[in-house]
């Protein structure tokens, strides 16, 4: 891995970053001046402050969206501060591009206080098409989500939401593998931040604002049966004081029997574990007191909760990291770049709950027949973001 740093290091040192800006047309002469601005640049401004949804069609907003981050919870670095994000919202900016077709914007801001943070992606919502929240610490991202999903154009936590889609998509494929039924799951989550939550609430089914008490269980979604989230101080149970209300939100729909205890105590007889956490807080002791078959997601980064050879020698059946260098790799580029993608080309003006379900069924289905090596399907296959896209629009 050293290589890798040293060499990724090098090559933003080259470039300088890796964006740049690029005309769409050429300005030579007089004429082209004219048309690309004054004069006749006041035509379109006339027309959008008579319609400002013209913005849309006659600037690149409508192509474009915001990477916005405040630096505080950057992959697994921590709160490194908004310049030490920016290498980070550059990647996303990159991989939407790349991936996607989608043009966007990196901004990283000097603020961590909820209310600021809101009141700016308010100002600068008029200029994009859609907002990407990125690397935002919990408990704050979710009421900074939650009360921007009126603003007129989607706002999606990426750290929520891609993880969630995507590692609902890949546990479809993992359940027809080891032959369970998705609904009789019994999913233990360790670690309770951003990832953890939005993956409990989609596997459960759930949608709405913890923050705004309007949670409720969506119909026709397939579920599991059972989730219990496991944060640094044991199980998310009723007997435990001081939760959040996020956190509280879990134990109210989760944790059927109410169990109480450490990850140790709670994981015995689960189907699944998925790790949103840090490194070795699985051991193989644990994995061998899960049922029958387990299935073990453990996507810490850099290193995962439990490495992959040491989870298939305690008997996992399924195993998926974050990592691109083991199979099955939980990857959110998976998914983020084709949502996006139906947000510029349908304009959509939020990103339901039943978007991100069927952007994970399509997902999953992109794998014809999963196999234990191969839940998800490779960030390069052809045509993914079309196909995600696609299944966000009909939707």
């Amino acid at each position: 891995m050293a290589d890798v740093y040293s060499d990724s290091l090098a090559l933003h040192r080259q470039f300088k970053g890796k964006l740049g800006v690029q005309s769409l047309i050429s300005v030579k002469n007089r004429h082209d001046l004219s048309l690309a601005y004054t004069p006749g640049v006041a035509e379109p401004c006339r027309v959008i402050a008579q319609d400002p949804e013209a913005s849309f069609e006659l600037t690149m907003r409508g192509r474009t969206v915001a990477v916005i981050s405040d630096g505080s919870a950057v992959l697994g670095l921590g709160n490194i501060g908004p310049e030490a994000a920016m290498p980070v919202m550059e990647g996303k900016s990159l991989l939407l591009k790349e991936f996607g077709g989608v043009d966007s914007v990196p901004l990283v801001i000097r603020t961590q206080d909820t209310e600021e943070i809101i009141r700016f992606v308010q100002q600068v919502a008029p200029s994009f098409a859609g907002i990407n929240l990125e690397d935002i610490s919990a408990p704050r991202c979710f009421e900074i989500e939650e009360r921007l999903q009126d603003l007129g154009i989607p706002v999606f936590h990426d750290d929520q939401h891609g993880t969630a889609i995507v590692v609902y998509a890949a546990l479809l494929n993992a359940a027809k593998v080891v032959g369970k039924p998705f609904s009789d799951l019994k999913v233990v989550i360790v670690g309770a931040g951003a990832a953890g939550i939005a993956t409990a609430k989609m596997l459960l089914g759930l949608d709405g604002s913890a923050h705004l008490h309007q949670v409720q269980r969506l119909e026709n979604v397939e579920r599991v049966k059972d989730v219990i989230m496991v944060d640094s101080q044991g199980a998310l149970s009723p007997e435990r004081t001081g939760l959040n209300e996020y956190k509280q939100m879990m134990v109210e729909f989760g944790n059927l029997d109410h169990q109480a205890g450490s990850l140790a105590d709670v994981i015995v007889g689960a189907d699944v574990v998925i790790g949103v956490s840090g490194p070795n807080t699985i051991t193989q002791a644990m994995v061998k007191t899960m049922a029958a078959e387990p299935i073990v997601f453990a996507m810490a980064n850099p290193l995962p909760e439990i490495l992959p050879p040491d989870a298939k020698a305690a008997g996992a059946a399924v195993i998926a990291t974050g990592r691109s260098d083991y199979p099955n790799q939980v990857n959110n580029v998976l998914v983020f770049p084709g949502i996006f993608r139906a947000v510029v080309e349908s304009r959509l003006p939020k990103i339901t709950a039943s978007m991100k379900y069927c952007a994970a069924r399509a997902l999953a289905a992109v794998v014809a027949e999963p196999s234990a090596d191969e839940i998800l399907p490779d960030p390069f296959s052809p045509n993914l973001a079309a196909i995600v896209a696609e299944a966000v629009q009909q939707e």
